[in-house]
């Protein structure tokens, strides 16, 4: 009978120390995630200039420009935890679809900064933010087939990018 206990205790002691190493792995997954995103996020803003350029040819409905860092920040978080809860519940062919339309999204994301901001280039950007906007829409698939609340975080970043269309849309007629 007493072996019977210890054996149990034992079971029940390595199944706590897999969830704990199971847990610690989490946790790094989910900075590993936060890094890429937020990594994607300061290239892009390395190329964003709300100087004079960008105050002539920006349309009249723009919000002020201390909103866009508010607003980007929370989405690049919320990006970051879709990556995360789609990475953990995916099977093996699921991450790798996981890892390139979250990887293309961000290199998309980056280059539209290049584009707009770097280049000046406010056609070239607003195509660029086509392959944004449809990225974003693969991505919200790819997630809702692995998690559905991974999707849903991504709803307000095509919200703000569909916004953002509508300004990049109407500069190109101040260019």
């Amino acid at each position: 009978m007493r072996r019977t206990r210890f054996k149990s205790l034992y079971r029940l002691s390595e199944i706590m120390k897999k969830k704990v190493r199971k847990s610690k792995n989490k946790f790094w997954i989910f900075v590993l995630c936060l890094a890429i995103v937020f990594i994607a996020a300061l290239i892009g803003g390395l190329f964003t200039d709300t100087g004079a350029w960008y105050e002539k040819i920006k349309p009249s409905i723009t919000p002020p420009n201390y909103v866009f860092p508010i607003v980007w920040n929370i989405l690049f978080f919320l990006i970051a935890l879709s990556l995360f809860f789609s990475w953990i519940n995916a099977d093996k062919k699921q991450k790798k679809s996981v890892m390139i339309i979250f990887g293309l999204n961000l290199i998309f994301n980056i280059l539209w900064s290049v584009f707009y901001f770097g280049l000046k280039n406010v056609s070239l950007a607003f195509l660029d933010l086509i392959l944004i906007w449809i990225s974003i829409i693969a991505m919200i698939k790819i997630a809702w087939k692995i998690d559905r609340k991974a999707s849903l975080l991504l709803v307000p970043y095509l919200l703000w990018v569909s916004f953002a269309g509508v300004l990049n849309y109407l500069s190109l007629g101040m260019v």
